[in-house]
């Protein structure tokens, strides 16, 4: 069984628990998520599966 995990869902999954949590920091991380995914994007650590 093979058990594949993308950074890009597993970024949103915390971000989105840690909005739940605190909704008071829901400008920090949103902020945070934005800059991952960008990161991620420019150098394309989106394609490679952990």
């Amino acid at each position: 069984m093979n058990i594949t995990l993308s950074l890009g869902p597993l970024v949103s999954l915390i971000a989105g628990i840690l909005i739940l949590v605190m909704p008071r920091l829901l400008n920090y991380i949103v902020a945070l998520y934005l800059i991952i995914i960008g990161i991620i994007g420019i150098f394309g650590v989106g394609s490679s599966h952990f």
